[in-house]
Order: structure tokens, then C-alpha cells, then sequence
């Protein structure tokens, strides 16, 4: 079956379908016509950008489209995402000595019309997404970071604990948890970063990490408007999918296993 993963959409609803319309993803009237193809989006899916509730009503309803046709839409949950799930149900809980989980929200792109259309339908949904996936060899998360190591030694227990603290909602745990995806470039750094990941990748499974969180142009120092693809770095075992849309950059729909153009090398980390 065909595989693709979306980077953070950030709330960009016109971008997205844009791109999941040239990936023959969905008609011309936004449903699902992927066949058994599977999508799977890496979070973040709201702040910033102008109908992040839209993005997550888009996903839902392609999510029940194409298992009902035989396909998969799945998404892993990101920082963003539970900045949104805390500001609405515990909006005191610290991220930082400074600062409370509804103002580090708002500080990062939040969107009132998020929060007040955040209903409990969308909210359960939200709180019921994994934090890790690992679909043939690729091992999908958000955040570029080992963190999720600090919420089990498993899939099954990283994606446990992740769900059991955002159901029980205790400010201080919520928080604090909140607080590890907002850690990046643990996969960057020389032979270091090599080493973060193919310690990950022994620990969780698979062959390559796929992520998002940080941004194409940021990280690598790529001109938004020139992106058109994910980054590979990290001796290959690291793709990087957040293409950035709220800089200017592109959606775009990335197919996996990902052929790397030939005649490219390893990117340079931007000192």
C-alpha cells in the first residue's frame, strides 16, 4: 500500500488540501480518495495558522473515509496539540518556573478561534492520538528528541503514559510532560546526533525516524519558498518533514519509502 506522511499543518487548511489534492489524496470536494493508501499527519496540527479546527475536522472525517475504503489517516500527536488540549482544560499547568501552559499556548501562535471551537468531540479525539507510530521500518513522532524515552522504553508504554496524562489532567504532571516535546535537535549535532538516533531507533524499532517540530528552513537554513521536499540528515537514519508553512513554505505530501535524488549530500547543520 502506499505510504505518505504531512509535516505540522499548523492550521494552513487551504495549503494542506491543496497538496493532498496533487497527491490524488482527496477529490476535488475534500473526501478521501486514496484507496488503501496510507496518510499518517506528525502533529501540530492547529496554532499559527488561520482554521486549525478545520484541519482537525479534515482529519477526522478522512480518517473514517479511507477505512471505509480500505486506506488509513492516523497522525501522532505534537506539542501543539497538547498546548491546546491544556490551555482548554488546565490552563495554570507550568511548561516553564515563568510561565503557564495557556500563555507558553499563546506566546507559540495560539488561536483563539482554536480554543473556543476546541468542543469535547475534538478534544477526545486529540487526547486519544498516539505520540509514537512505527509503520514499515519508520518510526513516526513530532519532536526531534529523546524525550519520548522518558515516557516508557516502549511504543505501547510511551503512547500509555501519554494518553493517561492527558485523560487525568493533573496540572503538574500535564505540564511537565508538555514541557519534554518542546525539546529539539537531539539527532543534529555530528556523530552525537547520529548516535541519539540509532540509539531511538534500537530502543523503539525501525529504520529511519520521520518527524516534524522543527522547521526545514530553520534547522538547515533553506529558503522557505525553495522547499519541496523533506530533509534527510543523520547518516540517513533522520527525515525532517515540517516544511514551515507559517514562513511562506509549501504543504507537501511526502511519499515513503523516500527517494532521495541522487546527485544531493548530506546537509550541513547551520552554525
Amino acid at each position: 500500500m502506499a505510504f505518505y506522511v504531512v509535516g505540522d499543518v499548523h492550521g494552513f487548511l487551504a495549503q494542506a488540501t491543496t497538496a493532498l489534492h496533487a497527491a490524488g489524496l482527496i477529490d476535488d470536494e475534500d473526501h478521501w480518495s486514496g484507496g488503501d493508501a496510507r496518510l499518517w499527519f506528525l502533529g501540530d496540527l492547529t496554532d499559527r495558522g488561520p482554521d486549525g479546527i478545520g484541519v482537525i475536522d479534515l482529519i477526522r472525517r478522512l480518517q473514517q473515509e479511507a477505512a471505509a475504503a480500505g486506506g488509513e489517516v492516523g497522525c501522532v500527536l505534537g506539542n501543539h496539540d497538547l498546548l491546546l488540549l491544556g490551555s482548554r482544560y488546565v490552563p495554570d499547568a507550568l511548561v516553564s518556573e515563568q510561565r503557564s501552559i495557556i500563555q507558553v499556548w499563546a506566546l507559540n501562535g495560539g488561536k483563539d478561534e482554536d480554543l473556543s471551537g476546541l468542543d469535547g468531540a475534538r478534544a477526545q479525539w486529540l487526547a486519544s492520538l498516539p505520540a509514537v507510530k512505527l509503520i514499515d521500518d519508520h518510526l513516526l513522532i513530532h519532536a526531534d528528541t529523546l524525550a519520548y524515552l522518558e515516557f516508557g522504553e516502549t511504543i505501547d508504554e510511551i503512547n500509555e503514559t501519554v494518553r493517561s496524562f492527558v485523560r487525568q489532567r493533573d496540572p503538574n504532571v500535564f505540564g511537565y510532560h508538555t514541557r519534554l516535546l518542546f525539546r529539539r535537535f537531539e539527532f543534529l549535532d555530528g556523530q552525537e546526533g547520529v548516535e541519539n538516533a540509532r540509539f531511538l531507533l534500537t530502543v523503539l524499532g525501525g529504520k529511519r525516524i520521520v518527524h516534524g517540530h522543527s522547521t526545514i528552513p530553520e534547522t538547515f537554513g533553506v529558503a522557505p519558498a525553495t522547499v519541496d521536499g523533506p530533509m534527510v540528515y543523520a547518516d540517513g537514519l533522520v527525515m525532517a518533514t515540517d516544511t514551515g508553512l507559517a514562513l511562506g513554505a509549501p504543504c507537501v505530501v511526502i511519499e515513503l519509502p523516500f527517494k532521495e535524488p541522487a546527485s544531493e549530500s548530506e546537509p550541513s547543520p547551520v552554525q
